[in-house]
Parts: C-alpha cells; structure tokens; sequence
C-alpha cells in the first residue's frame, strides 16, 4: 500500500545497526516496510532480514526479495520464530514502536480521536480484546488504573467514573460516543492533548504495548551476536523509560544485582547519545514530533 507509512528516523535507526553485508537482521515492527527496505539496500547477497508485523493489513507491504522473510506474528515471540527458520543468534535487532500512519488514518481501526469508528484499536484483529470491551466491560476501579498508569492522567478516578455511567445509559461504541460520554473533561483548548491521553492509554491495554516490549526487550541479549545492535525509536515516556532503564541496567526497576565485589552485570551498553528527529524531519513529518532513538550493543 502507498503512503502505508512514512519511517521516522530512517537513516539514523538504519545506520545504528551498523549492517554488515552477509548479517542477518531483524525489523520487528514492518509496517509499510520502510527501516526493512532501508536495510536491504545496505544486504549483500548473502545478508538475511526476517520482519515482524501482526498487522494483518501490514502484511499486503510484502518486500520480494530472497534475501527477506516476513512474519505475521507479535515481536514478542521473536525468539521462537526466528529459532523456526533456524536462526539462533543476528546482528541486529530495529523497532519502530508505536501505532503506523496507516492505523492512525484508517477509521475503522479505531486508532484515531479524528474519525468516529468503531472504537477498536487491536494491532492484531484476531485478538478478543478491543477498545469496545475496555470502555464498556471494565469495572471502575480496574478503567481508573488503565487511565491513571497508561494515560499519566491525575484524573483518571473521575474520566472512569464519568464512562461507567454513561455506558449504564447506552454502550460507548464509537470514538465520538466516547468523546461525547467525556464532553465535561475536554475543555476545547487541551481537548486533542486530553484525548490522545485517553486513547493511548486504552491502546496500550488491548494491545498489552508494555509487556510485549518487557518481553522482547529481555530477549535481546542472548540473541545478539558480540558486536551486534539494538535499535529502537519509542514514541512516550513509559516505553522510552523501560528501553532506557534495560539498555542502563538490565532490568525495569529496582537496582542491578552487585556481586561480591560489588560489580553489576548489566547485559547491554549504550551506543552514543540519544537521538531525536531534526526539525526538517517534524516539517515533514509532524508525527516524529516526539520520537526518540535509543541505541545499545552487547557489554
């Protein structure tokens, strides 16, 4: 599909894996095929690029090329499928997390504040969880914390409080019915920043972002070759703060383990300095506003 995306921080997320021509890499997050495309370029004959995308819909980006294979599966499993085609260990990992331009402009996939379509926000259509359900079907307490932990709203106890009335009324199936259920916590001036709060925060639920990046995050350093890159562009503060935290010490919270001698073993090592799009690129791309590129190898 044309305009299916348009890659945030191409050059910059592509150079970072430092791609070796007979490597074998990994885009987990495919989409329109943008970062994969870029990484070919780079392939010689004998390099080898798998992609990642649960997307359905990604799946119509398919790049022909014998170099590359693409899974239709959740990034979470990366160990597994890659192990299916008989790759143990690659020399480099890229994830563009976040929600696709297409998904953002696509109504019915319910992603966007814009258009009032069925409020769905599944990045895997075949998953029983939708927006529909959380809105409509989670007690109060539980909508609260998905708002208040997800959506870093301070008044998440009221915006869910506010939804679990309204539904009593009628069922909220749309993102305008939503939007309309919420008309006293939107005043118009912060009303699109409000939203997108609200929005994030449901998505990130029905599509488990956080756990999914836990989990795939943990996985990288035995997957690595020595010498091999992590690359990865987040989009908020929560999935910046988990990739940040791994890359600095190998694990979410808490502090590193110290041994006898009081030494830690954090797995990864940053690579240079934090990455953010140049101003030319937001122009272009507003969407890249808030983009940032982290990048580690193997200590």
């Amino acid at each position: 599909m044309s305009n299916y995306h348009e890659s945030v921080l191409l050059k910059e997320s592509v150079d970072a894996l430092n791609i070796k021509e007979d490597g074998v890499y990994v885009d987990v997050t495919f989409g329109g095929g943008g970062h994969s495309k870029e990484i070919l370029k780079r392939l010689g004959e004998k390099g080898k690029l798998f992609a990642f995308d649960q997307d359905a819909d990604a799946l119509q980006n398919v790049i022909e090329d014998d170099r590359f294979v693409l899974i239709g599966e959740n990034f979470r499993y990366i160990t597994r499928f890659l192990r299916f085609y008989g790759i143990k260990k690659v020399d480099g990992v890229l994830a563009d997390l976040g929600v696709s331009s297409y998904q953002f402009d696509e109504a019915t996939r319910g992603f966007s504040t814009r258009f009032d379509g069925e409020l769905d926000m599944r990045m895997n259509q075949a998953s029983g969880l939708s927006a529909k359900v959380v809105v409509n079907e989670y007690e109060e307490e539980k909508l609260a914390d998905v708002l208040f932990l997800y959506g870093e709203l301070r008044n998440a106890r009221a915006i869910a409080k506010q939804i679990v009335s309204s539904r009593a009324e009628k069922s909220i199936n749309t993102s305008f019915e939503l939007k309309a259920a919420l008309k006293r916590f939107l005043p118009q001036a912060k009303e699109h920043k409000i939203l997108a709060q609200i929005y994030q925060a449901i998505r990130i639920e029905v599509n488990e972002e956080l756990e999914v990046l836990k989990e795939f995050l943990t996985q990288i350093p035995t997957l690595l070759n020595e010498n091999g890159r992590l690359s990865v562009i987040s989009y908020h503060s929560l999935e910046d703060r988990l990739v940040k935290r791994f890359i600095q010490m190998g694990k979410f919270q808490g502090e590193p383990e110290k041994d006898f001698y009081g030494n830690t073993n954090e797995p990864l090592k940053k690579v240079g300095k934090l990455i953010v799009p140049t101003q030319e690129e937001i122009k272009v791309n507003n969407r890249a506003r808030s983009a940032k590129l982290r990048i580690a190898t193997l200590k």
